[in-house]
């Protein structure tokens, strides 16, 4: 018995003395030194890999990070003037003060990027911050051109977003002058439902009024490509879909002259040529391109010949505040081959009976921006941004698509002028909330103001590309209807999302935005009587003013667990609001009713999703979300009193999309060997795959499927290389889908032809294969594509007016190839 009550408290005296070990929390501290002068390195920021801690050098070089469990441990420094320093130190309780030094670099940094698994892949993810913006909790997606193996001097959208799961992909026109894409039953038309910007500010004709966007940038140009879902609308605005950001290429920081020249050559008659130059001269450093692109089209009299010219100035005044300034011009003049009814697309898709119909853009984008850092954990980032831009539409375009045109036939003239100039400060800011909590504060600003200045009337007869208003005209089929109207934009928003930190696993991430909105039209619009010979009885001219003010507050919240560094499960669910746009508000067409009691739409939008990488042979994302329109605004066919077809638009009630979006890529040669470094072979194989459900909840088409949703839609590919030759593989898959909210089917079979515009109806499913390869060696690249491999017949867009009506076939095969030298 006394022996065991010796060893009883032998036993007890060694966990009590053992326990503070145990729990013990170590610090870690440090010197940052210069390697060549053996100075102090101030102001260096050291990342502890696995953790959210960030440290930052005194005056002396010193940091130090507080508790910390004993063991290896990954630091990363960042210093602007020195080279990344990646290291691993091994912490103990008698760890003394350790010296790290720094190579001096002549260049700044922007950022600092920990390299991970996915850079490897054609697809990343956003960090939890990133500049002076929050994306924690949020689904994004960041494609980075130069990791992918596609046809980039066409802007194909749908091998360079293939990687998107989800995504609806309007095909219209080869040159990829205008990007047309949805997701999630958004209507894709000039990408209008997401919040499109060029390195963080709107490039859009009006981001509220009039959010389309005919000005896309060159892939060859871009850096990365930024997605953020539906959330994103309490930083970046309202819109449903969420935000998409190019990244442009920026001034290459480690020479005075650095230049590029891309030139392609393909079929019917297309030719890219691109070429950049970009360096660093002491503070100032530069980013300058200028693209000319041209072709005849697959099909007759479908012909574009565009120009786009870029410039980015960038001056270091200190290392805590810089300036830049950009300039961007984009010109384009095409030729428009109109739309096809049903039974023309069936007997031969690359016919056109439209030989008169233009569109002529020109867009010019300016922005200045400066960035401060007002402490080592503060931010501030302000941007100034304007535009000056037009759009003209010149053509003849019935209700009845295979109705014949003759160039004594007057034409219809849309034109559109844009001015508009915007500012946004954000400021972003790490804190302490005690020892064990921390947290990341972001609060914004945005005042905005959108001119536009449309006019609809009558254009001249002939074929020639002549962009000039004529009076009305006798004619039995010329236009019957003008008007000229002026839209007066104004917009300010105040908004602030935080994250908050519980530990080293979970956050929580709530915002708030709140928006004010003030659009107005003023002007007249006129109408022509004409009698059954096509001669003027009557004109009637009618004013209107209209103004709808309003503000709101919409908010959201996000939720972050991260068991390991490397795998996270998300979810968020944020409010969505889109205003009506300028035309709704008011637009002449004799095939088109709109409400006059139309309302802006409003709902929800949600995701939960598990993502993260696996042993660095896998990245996956997956994920079910959920979309809840109320008021949804689209377009439904119906018949006037003479049985005439016509569309109605309106707020045809509430909608919910349901779905579930999957992608995964996978570095197979890792998978095979994992203890083997690749060296020269390399293979990868990607999916995403989104299955999704949506119907009409209320309204007149309540049980109807949602238009622009394709139940499954899948797109699949592989890429693999030998030293310096790569080459890609990729299939596109996506189910039936329909073009507005009836469902109709509108087709020779289920409709009588004297009643088919061709206008609404099925989009059929299609399949479509693509194929590239490319080959570089030191100073030269080349590159050869294949679209559309096995020459599929098929469309994506049934058009309701320009470039339309009716539908515009895709395009069939075509060849590429490009030669592309560096130095």
């Amino acid at each position: 018995m006394m022996k065991l009550l010796v060893y009883s408290a032998v036993l007890l005296a060694s966990l009590l003395a053992g326990r503070p070990a145990l729990a013990q929390q170590l610090v870690l501290q440090g010197r940052v030194l210069e390697e060549t002068t053996a100075r102090p390195v101030a102001g260096c920021e050291v990342y502890l890999r696995g953790s959210r801690q960030i440290a930052r050098t005194d005056s002396t070089g010193r940091f130090s990070i507080p508790r910390l469990a004993a063991g290896r441990q990954q630091l990363q420094f960042s210093s602007i003037g020195h080279e990344p320093l990646k290291t691993e130190v091994d912490l103990t309780a008698e760890a003394a003060v350790l010296d790290f030094t720094l190579t001096p670099k002549q260049r700044t940094l922007r950022e600092v990027v920990v390299a991970g698994p996915q850079a490897r892949f054609g697809q990343t993810r956003l960090r939890e911050v990133e500049g002076t913006a929050i994306f924690a909790a949020k689904k994004s997606e960041v494609i980075v051109p130069d990791n992918l193996v596609a046809n980039l001097a066409t802007n194909n959208a749908r091998q360079v977003y293939a990687r998107v799961a989800g995504l609806n992909i309007w095909e219209t026109d080869q040159g990829g002058l205008q990007l047309s894409i949805g997701g999630r039953g958004l209507d894709p038309n000039r990408t209008s439902n997401f919040n499109v910007r060029q390195n963080g500010y709107d490039i859009s004709a009006d981001a509220l009024g009039y959010p389309e966007s005919y000005y896309t940038p060159p892939i060859e140009a871009i850096k990365r490509i930024q997605l953020v879902r539906g959330a994103a609308s309490l930083q970046y605005g309202t819109q449903f879909g969420g935000l998409l950001n190019f990244e442009l290429r920026t001034p290459e920081p480690d020479k005075t002259v650095a230049v590029t020249s891309r030139q392609t050559v393909g079929s019917f008659g297309f030719f890219n040529s691109f070429n950049s130059v970009s360096g660093t001269v002491k503070k100032l450093s530069y980013y300058t391109f200028a693209q000319y692109k041209r072709g005849d089209g697959w099909r007759p009299n479908s012909g574009f010949d565009s120009k786009t010219a870029y410039a980015d100035l960038r001056y270091q005044f200190t290392d805590n505040f810089k300036m830049g300034l950009q300039v961007t011009h984009m010109d384009y003049l095409a030729q428009q081959p109109g739309g096809l009814s049903d039974f023309q697309f069936a007997q031969n898709p690359r016919q056109s009976n439209r030989e008169r119909n233009w569109f002529k853009v020109d867009w010019n984008l300016f922005n200045v921006s400066a960035d401060w850092k007002v402490t080592p954990r503060s931010n501030l980032n302000l941007t100034t941004f304007g535009l000056v831009a037009s759009r003209k539409s010149l053509g003849y375009r019935p209700n009845f698509v295979e109705r014949a045109d003759a160039d004594t036939q007057q034409r219809e003239l849309i034109t559109g002028d844009f001015r508009n100039v915007g500012l946004e400060a954000r400021y972003l800011t790490r804190y302490d909330l005690g020892e064990a909590k921390s947290g990341v504060l972001l609060v914004g600003t945005r005042l905005y103001r959108g001119y536009n200045h449309s006019i609809q009337g009558f254009g001249p007869t002939g074929r020639a590309a002549d962009f000039s208003f004529v009076p009305a005209a006798a004619g039995l089929n010329a236009p019957t209807s003008s008007s000229d109207y002026r839209f007066p934009n104004y917009n300010g928003a105040l908004f602030a999302e935080n994250i908050f930190y519980f530990g080293e696993k979970f956050s929580l991430t709530p915002g708030v935005r709140y928006e004010y909105i003030r659009t107005r039209a003023e002007g007249s619009y006129q109408t022509v009587v004409r009698d059954l010979a096509g001669n003027i009885t009557d004109v009637t001219n009618t004013n209107e003013v209209r103004t709808s003010p309003r503000g709101f507050f919409i908010g959201g919240l996000g939720a972050s667990y991260k068991a390991r560094e490397e795998r996270e499960l998300y979810a968020n669910v944020s409010q969505n609001y889109r205003s009506i746009t300028f035309g709704d508000m008011q637009i002449t067409n004799n095939a088109l009713i709109i409400d006059p009691n139309l309302q802006d739409e409003r709902g929800y939008s949600a995701d939960l999703g598990l993502r993260g990488d696996q042993a660095q042979w896998l990245t996956y994302d997956l994920s079910v979300f959920a979309l809840a329109y109320n008021n949804r605004i689209g377009e439904v066919q119906t018949y006037d009193r003479n049985d005439r077809p016509i569309r109605r638009r309106g707020n045809l009630g509430r909608a919910l999309i349901l779905g579930v979006e999957s992608y995964g890529e996978v570095d197979v040669l890792r998978l095979l060997q994992p203890t083997v470094e690749p060296e020269r072979w390399r293979l990868a194989t990607f999916a995403n795959v989104s299955v999704i459900r949506s119907r009409y909840t209320s309204g007149e088409n309540t049980g109807k499927q949602v238009e622009f949703v394709p139940n499954l839609n899948l797109k699949t590919g592989v890429q693999g290389g030998y030293g310096p030759f790569k080459a890609s593989f990729q299939f596109t898959y996506l189910s039936n889908q329909f073009s507005e909210a009836t469902n109709a089917r509108n087709s020779p079979q289920d409709e009588r032809p004297d009643r088919n515009s061709a206008v609404v109806g099925r989009i059929p499913a299609y399949q479509i294969m693509d194929a590239s390869v490319s080959w570089e060696r030191r100073w030269l690249k080349l590159e050869g594509s294949i679209n559309n491999l096995g020459n599929t017949l098929y469309f994506t867009r049934r058009a309701t007016g320009y470039p339309g009506p009716g539908i515009l076939p895709s395009d069939g095969r075509s060849f590429f190839l490009t030669a592309a030298v560096k130095w």
